[in-house]
């Protein structure tokens, strides 16, 4: 749950700085999209992580290469797209269909969804041209490759019951842990609105 409200503050941060410089409209209800995303990934926990501590896996996040001061504005952008779409791509299977609740479960697609269409514009704006290239190196391409392991994973433990919980756990981990990401998207939009 902290990991969408994390994303979701940062998204709100950086469109909503102040005189609004990189020219994105997130609309309030994007707020309250992320932070109902988190309650639908929390609402979904069907077994006590307890019971899956066989089943714990160390899927390497990229944290310093996410939160690293060395991202540029447009990578910030790639990087919160990329987490996003691959957190959908993730719960957008027939095999998590048949792992969770299908009412939160497609509650939780169509917010990040939503989600995804509202940070495609901010992302267009940011990147321009760029983008393709963003895509393929660096950071952005260090989180395909963890959320490569996690499709490893499930497919390895047979998309067990245990599995998608631990996988749960560790999306929401995840996504918390851009915290940092998002408190420097803050500086730079300030940085750019500084007389």
């Amino acid at each position: 749950m902290t990991f969408v409200l994390s994303l979701l503050m940062a998204l709100v941060l950086v469109s909503y700085g102040p005189g609004g410089s990189l020219g994105c409209d997130l609309s309030q209800n994007h707020v309250l999209v992320g932070r109902e995303n988190l309650r639908f990934l929390g609402q979904m926990r069907r077994l006590s992580p307890r019971f899956c501590l066989q089943d714990r896996k160390d899927f390497a996040f990229p944290q310093e290469m996410v939160e690293g001061g060395q991202l540029q504005e447009a990578q910030a952008f790639s990087v919160l797209h990329e987490m996003l779409q691959q957190t959908f791509n993730l719960f957008n299977t027939e095999r998590s269909s048949a792992a969770w609740d299908t009412t939160l479960l497609e509650q939780l697609r169509t917010g990040l969804h939503q989600q995804l269409d509202d940070l495609d514009a901010c992302l267009g704006t940011v990147t321009g041209e760029e983008d393709s290239a963003l895509g393929r190196t660096g950071p952005t391409l260090a989180v395909k490759r963890y959320f490569q392991g996690i499709h490893v994973y499930l497919k390895e433990k047979e998309y067990s019951d245990c599995a998608w919980e631990i996988v749960r756990v560790e999306i929401m981990r995840s996504l918390s842990s851009s915290t940092n990401l998002q408190e420097r998207l803050r500086v730079m939009d300030g940085d750019l609105n500084s007389p």
